[in-house]
């Protein structure tokens, strides 16, 4: 085997990568460590054009169960099935970074595979961005790369103000120190790639932090990138291939010509205010005479002219003229509309938001903590997940027909962005032990969606009064640019020809306090710092706006909860009582289920028992659990049932619970002595008795004459003949 070894410090440790002989059919492959996680990444390009309209490029993302050195997988499937949620959306990160770094017109498929062969305290996603930069940049691969990633992380801080100076950022944190419900607890997590100066992708989580944290963060994060720009350039120098040459079909002034004469008109007329509906009758206009005056010229070139030309427009008329294809200015925000509950009483809570031609349901369900979905993936084996949002993007909210059911990787990227931004105002455990599920359902699109999912899903959580911290809005921001001339325009609430056209999405969520996610990706090589910035405040000024029509539809979580929603109590016994409740085989505790008839009793380690029911159920359970660990105490008095007779006494059970059982001595049964037990008590009776002492071995002695001092005259009781002398009394057995 032949290799060379490449190696870097980045965050105090070492970043690697391997170039061997391991994947030598592949036109660029690269093993990349850090710490104990490895990535081997290969691309390839095929031998043949493609007739799409579209550059045909794949990302797959691979986790081998093998990575986490544990065998995983479902328990009759012990092998490697559909992509997890986790590496569809770390494909996707890898996709949105280099997707824009190839060229236009580009029609060779091009494949590159990220395949996780180690993972241990630090996530391969970032790892597998340089690995694709350095597969593809030492291929022969078209590629405008290199281009790098890095991770910050920063942790909760006790400083009131902890937003103040330089913020403690951590370059490549852990997945411990990423966590966001140990202490120390998270703040934030951001992943930013870029080449430059420039940064081309951002994805953060956060727990409401400022704007100017997350600046300095991209400062301090573009830094990094460079650092390891630089080192990848030295690598490419040493082992770059030469690149793979494509002209692309020139249009000649026949065409502009043609474009003048048919599409030039319409746009006119149209006096740059148009949409989707518009656009595609010019299109359609254009292809019908563009075909028939060059029939040589494949119509996806024609295509692919006419989008070229439009893109002009588009950039032209806002960055020359200040002007939207909707009229609008630069920082409006199209007619809002939020309204929370109304649509069915069995849903546990709604809320439906309209952002313009964009309109969002968001349905959520309460649920009990077994309801909480499983996570058994190479980065988290038996986790469970109790905040849920699904996204749904059927055909006909763009006006079309197409495959109805099942996810996409867009579908699970919208749903995640959108969950990760509610979930910093989601309540612990403790708190609101209920498992929550929120799907969104898109039912019309035109601009952002996922940020409309966020609104529609800040409604239905204060609809089914889950208490909340704060509501949530999200907005998403565009930008024209000529990077040329350095002229750029940020546009606040991009609808679709915007989105199509224009050069950056960039998604920020939060509250009126701070901000809980972003996602960033471009259709250039990347953003400049300062325009971040800009886009960041104006961001800011459309969230509060969309919060301020939130809250005037509903100021603060509902104060109870949906009637068709479970009731869940919760309960803490110790954890040396945890095997008393669930009993041998599970006896005990099914037990409690088939009389109360409670959906569900969730035991934890640390002896937390939630109970979920309806009706009064729950409630129910927690009194028997409760009666049947309950520690007794002298002087508590019970009613209680005789279970068995002594020549001594007679044995009590006042509860549920094993060590339930007392002894009423004989002597205890009368203020005088009896001469037997059986002539004050049998099997079954019911008696009233005190505790008079629990001994040093836990044995419960109980009095009846002390509870109950009119017993032995309700029974008839006489005094029994003294004692021979010498005769000793009857004890209980020791």
């Amino acid at each position: 085997m032949q290799s060379k070894v490449y190696s870097i410090d980045i965050g105090g440790k070492t970043l690697t990568a391997e170039f061997n002989d391991w994947a030598d059919q592949a036109n660029g492959s690269v093993l990349v460590r850090y710490g104990n996680s490895a990535v081997l990444a290969t691309a390839v390009m095929g031998s043949k054009e493609s007739n799409l309209d579209y550059f045909p490029l794949s990302v797959e993302y691979e986790e081998k169960f093998y990575a986490a050195g544990a065998i995983l997988g479902s328990r009759f499937m012990r092998r490697e099935g559909r992509p997890s949620d986790e590496a569809v959306l770390s494909g996707r990160i890898v996709d949105r970074t280099i997707r824009p770094l190839f060229p236009k017109g580009l029609k060779r498929d091009v494949q590159v595979i990220l395949s996780v062969l180690a993972i241990e305290d630090y996530d391969t996603d970032v790892l597998a961005v340089t690995a694709a930069s350095l597969a593809l940049s030492t291929s022969n691969i078209p590629w405008n790369g290199p281009v790098s990633a890095v991770r910050l992380g920063l942790e909760e801080s006790l400083d009131p103000a902890r937003d103040k100076g330089t913020p403690d950022y951590i370059i490549y944190p852990t997945y411990r120190q990423r966590d966001e419900e140990l202490p120390p607890k998270a703040r934030m997590d951001l992943t930013a790639c870029g080449k430059d100066g420039l940064i081309n992708m951002i994805e953060v989580g956060a727990r409401e932090v400022g704007e100017d944290v997350l600046e300095a963060a991209l400062m301090r994060a573009s830094a990094e990138i460079e650092k390891i720009q630089d080192w990848q350039k030295t690598i490419i120098a040493e082992r770059g291939a030469v690149k793979a040459n494509f002209p692309q079909p020139e249009n000649g002034p026949e065409i502009a010509a043609a474009f003048a004469q048919v599409v030039e008109p319409m746009l006119a007329a149209h006096n740059g205010l148009f949409g989707k509906d518009e656009i595609g009758a010019m299109k359609g206009e254009w292809l019908k005479k563009a075909v028939e005056q060059f029939p040589d010229t494949k119509p996806n070139q024609l295509d692919a002219y006419f989008e070229t030309r439009l893109d002009e427009y588009v950039h032209n008329l806002a960055i020359k003229e200040g002007k939207r294809v909707d009229g609008r200015a630069m920082d409006e925000i199209r007619p809002l509309y939020a309204k929370a509950g109304g649509i069915s009483p069995m849903i546990h809570g709604t809320g439906l938001f309209y952002r313009g031609a964009t309109h969002v349901l968001g349905a959520l369900t309460l649920g009990g903590p077994e309801a909480a979905q499983i996570i058994d993936s190479i980065e988290v084996q038996d986790g469970k997940k109790r905040f849920m949002l699904h996204y749904n993007f059927p055909p006909f909210s763009v006006g079309e027909t197409g495959r109805v059911g099942g996810m996409n990787r867009r579908m699970i990227g919208h749903g995640a962005l959108a969950e990760k931004a509610l979930r910093a105002i989601i309540p612990n455990k403790e708190q609101f032990p209920y498992t929550i599920r929120i799907v969104c359902e898109s039912l019309a699109s035109n601009g952002s969606t996922s940020m409309a999912s966020v609104c529609a899903g800040t409604l239905a959580l204060m609809d089914a009064g889950v208490p909340i911290s704060k509501p949530v809005a999200g907005i998403a921001m565009g930008m024209m640019s000529d990077a040329k001339a350095g002229e750029y325009r940020v546009l606040t609430d991009i609808q679709g020809p915007e989105d199509h056209h224009g050069d950056m999405d960039f998604k920020v969520a939060g509250t009126d306090a701070g901000v809980t996610a972003v996602q960033m990706d471009v259709k250039v090589e990347g953003v400049p710092l300062a325009v971040l910035s800009e886009a960041f405040a104006q961001a800011k000024k459309a969230r509060l706006q969309i919060l301020g029509v939130i809250t005037k539809e509903i100021a603060a979580p509902r104060a109870a909860l949906s009637p068709r929603a479970p009731e869940i109590i919760s309960m803490r016994v110790k954890p040396d009582q945890i095997g008393l409740v669930i009993g041998g085989g599970g006896k005990t505790i099914n037990g409690i289920k088939d009389i109360t008839k409670v959906d569900e009793i969730s035991i934890e380690d640390d002896g937390s028992i939630f109970i979920t029911g309806k009706g009064g159920t729950a409630q129910l359970a927690k009194t028997m659990i409760e009666a049947l660990v309950k520690e007794y105490k002298p002087g508590e008095v019970y009613d209680g049932e005789v279970t068995r007779l002594m020549d001594f006494g007679a044995f009590v059970r006042v509860g549920p619970g094993k060590d339930a059982e007392g002894l009423v001595h004989v002597s205890e049964v009368a203020p005088f002595r009896i001469n037997k037990i059986a002539d004050a008590v049998a099997v079954g009776d019911k008696v009233r008795v005190m505790i008079k002492e629990i001994d040093d071995k836990g044995r419960i002695n109980l009095s009846i004459k002390m509870a109950d001092p009119e017993f032995a005259s309700r029974k008839g009781l006489i005094p029994a003949p003294a004692p021979a002398y010498g005769s000793s009394k009857p004890d209980r057995p020791h």
